[in-house]
């Protein structure tokens, strides 16, 4: 009898893939030659800006794009951290943001006076923005390595999807008349016109709690999304969730994930190291 998701658990330390990192302090030095750019035009900003509101306009009309996404974090932290980082980068919304969220932002003065306070570069803040500089780098390290294993193991299929970086496959874009046109897939594996599975891959450092919840939760109910679709259209479309990391030995993850798999048979959660071993042609075309 092939084994469930539910069946490695015993010995799940040796089923899942640890992404290697960088050891502290000895990023240090790299943290700080990197970002000590940022904090000089940082300082020279907050003098020539009377409020904070202005400092976060003169921000936004930097050119260069990295730039001025590194003096957004640091804004971030000295004068509204409570703003979330995702709007903060949104260069058209910046006189939004000053007139929703500025009566909220430290006065001028004050952030001045904490900057000065520093130590220039402040190895404290690099360190913090070195984490930022390859967030998402295991997940991308995942799906590149998850690509060539499918690869390998069928020469004779489509996979599509972006390897690294790059644009999600929406599946209003592959299916017709799917109910929700935006849903994001990570990979395809196709067989002509068939469209075999629908991929998902998560690289999960850490997890718990309520993200924890959020997550199986979310995936539930886009696999039943898909499932449904491909009932209702005659398909034999599968679902596959690749995730891996240390993650998923947090919590109930590998119990959550557990059930997911184990509500249809249309559906295969599995690490790196398991996919070889549980993802078959005979199960893609049944």
């Amino acid at each position: 009898m092939t084994k469930k998701f539910r069946d490695y658990k015993e010995e799940a330390s040796n089923w899942i893939t640890l992404a290697s990192g960088d050891f502290y302090p000895d990023i240090l030095v790299d943290a700080c030659n990197l970002y000590k750019p940022v904090l000089e035009v940082f300082g020279q900003l907050i003098k020539s800006s009377e409020t904070s509101e202005r400092l976060f306009l003169q921000i936004q009309q930097e050119k260069q794009s990295w730039m001025r996404i590194q003096l957004t974090r640091v804004f971030r932290k000295y004068v509204s951290p409570n703003t979330p980082v995702e709007m903060l980068k949104k260069k058209s919304q910046a006189e939004w943001i000053c007139n929703e969220f500025g009566k909220g932002f430290r006065p001028i003065v004050e952030v001045q006076k904490a900057f000065l306070s520093r130590p220039l570069p402040d190895e404290a803040l690099c360190a913090i923005l070195w984490e930022y500089k390859d967030r998402g780098k295991k997940g991308y390290d995942l799906t590149e390595r998850m690509f060539d294993l499918l690869r390998s193991q069928f020469p004779r299929l489509i996979i599509e999807g972006p390897e690294r970086a790059g644009k999600d496959i929406l599946l209003g874009t592959i299916f017709p008349n799917y109910p929700k046109l935006d849903r994001p897939a990570d990979f395809i594996l196709k067989e002509g016109n068939n469209i075999l599975a629908v991929g998902f891959a998560r690289y999960d450092s850490d997890r718990g709690g309520a993200q924890e919840d959020d997550r199986t939760g979310g995936n539930m109910n886009v696999a039943n999304e898909i499932l449904k679709y491909a009932q209702e259209n005659n398909l034999i479309t599968k679902v596959i969730f690749v995730n891996d990391g240390p993650g998923l030995l947090l919590g109930s993850m590998w119990n959550d994930y557990s059930y997911i798999e184990e509500s249809s048979d249309n559906i295969k959660v599995v690490t790196l190291r398991m996919i070889r071993e549980r993802i078959t042609l005979d199960w893609l075309r049944k």
